[in-house]
């Protein structure tokens, strides 16, 4: 049954029949001339709940066309969803040439919009689901679907889209609730809204109903005052920590609490709280040394890819305050999109150079991995 975001606002939903899936699960990649031959297989090892040691990157992909989302799957293959063609490749663990293994209809690409996030279920040993977040003509939707489904199930729609702030990251928390980060699609008020699913992050249980112990009953708001939220990560601690970009000024980490208001588009960045209805961020960078997209945990530290910043921010974590960040891999790869951990303890990154707005390399764009070990970096 489909679970729409019109509940909120009390308008009716648009339903759409979604089309067959089109795409040759057995189809390897196009390859662009950069990308003729595959990269290496990997032959590092990495070690579950180690350190990343970004001196120690290779490259296990590339030619792939504006990667957005990426999830794994329990085996440690990467399952990369591409923006604009709408296709989900299958990247293995330790590199090699992707392959289509689903295209997801009605997708709508256009400025920033297009197949987005993607999410493994926590499950998926016995329910083989795959969550996706994607822009169509008429909204933003989540979905779900099995790899050898024609017809994705639609779980939440009528989030308000636009040629830009879509939001569109999702992920399985720690509670096994589906989060999910959404934009104000241009119109700011909207992340004011508490009826609204726009400038939100929400809560939803894996069949896209509202999660139970939301802040308000019935309704799938777990935290509001955003304006474009693009990376979720967790401590081991279980606290949820959010990148969102700002407008002119300042980008945001903010640290997620139930039923808080983050201030967007009262605040950008740090001000005035109110009297305490807004919540101020952990970390701000200006606009121009960030832009910040993906978001991932490894140990103690947080891991950010930037986009307009061309770097991965490093930031210490500890007893949920968080030290100076440490910019790395500067203007190295040029515009980096998602990072996330691997099973096996590797950060995974994905470079956005084919997006549009950065100056394309050889090989772009691409999919990097940094192997973890006790003692690394």
């Amino acid at each position: 049954m489909r679970k729409n975001a019109s509940r909120l606002a009390a308008a009716a939903g648009l339903a759409l029949v979604l089309a067959a899936c089109t795409g040759d699960p057995n189809a390897e990649v196009a390859a662009s001339p950069s990308a003729a031959a595959p990269p290496p297989t990997s032959r590092a090892t990495s070690t579950p709940g180690g350190v990343p040691d970004l001196g120690a990157g290779e490259e296990v992909a590339r030619g792939i066309e504006v990667p957005w989302g990426l999830a794994f799957l329990p085996d440690g293959d990467a399952l990369v969803a591409e923006r604009d063609s709408g296709r989900v490749l299958q990247v293995p663990a330790r590199g090699g040439r992707a392959r289509e293994v689903y295209r997801v209809p009605d997708v709508a690409a256009g400025g920033e919009g297009g197949l987005l996030g993607l999410a493994v279920s926590p499950d998926y040993a016995t329910d083989r689901y795959v969550y996706a977040y994607l822009t169509t003509e008429s909204d933003n939707r989540i979905v779900r679907f099995r790899l050898d489904d024609d017809t994705p199930e639609v779980l939440f729609d009528g989030i308000a889209n636009a040629s830009f702030h879509n939001g569109g990251r999702i992920a399985f928390g720690p509670d096994g609730m589906l989060y999910a980060g959404t934009g104000d699609a241009g119109e700011g008020d909207s992340s004011q809204d508490p009826d609204g699913p726009n400038g939100k992050i929400l809560r939803l249980t894996p069949e896209g109903d509202p999660a139970p112990g939301n802040p308000t009953p019935g309704s799938p708001v777990y935290s509001l005052g955003h304006r474009n939220v693009q990376g979720l990560a967790w401590d081991g601690r279980g606290r949820l920590f959010a990148t969102e970009f700002g407008q002119n000024r300042l980008d945001e980490v903010n640290l997620i609490e139930p039923g808080r208001n983050y201030g967007w588009p009262e605040v950008e960045g740090t001000g005035d709280t109110r009297g305490g209805r807004f919540t101020n961020p952990l970390v701000t960078w200006s606009t121009s040394e960030a832009s910040p997209s993906g978001a991932a945990i490894a140990g103690d530290t947080l891991y950010v890819a930037a986009l307009r910043g061309e770097r991965l921010w490093t930031v210490p974590l500890r007893d949920g305050r968080t030290g100076e960040p440490r910019a790395e891999l500067a203007d190295r790869y040029g515009r980096l999109r998602t990072v996330a951990v691997a099973p096996d303890g590797a950060l995974w990154l994905t470079t956005s150079n084919t997006d549009g707005r950065g100056d394309v390399r050889d090989g772009d764009d691409r999919i990097l991995r940094y192997p973890a070990g006790p003692g690394a970096g």
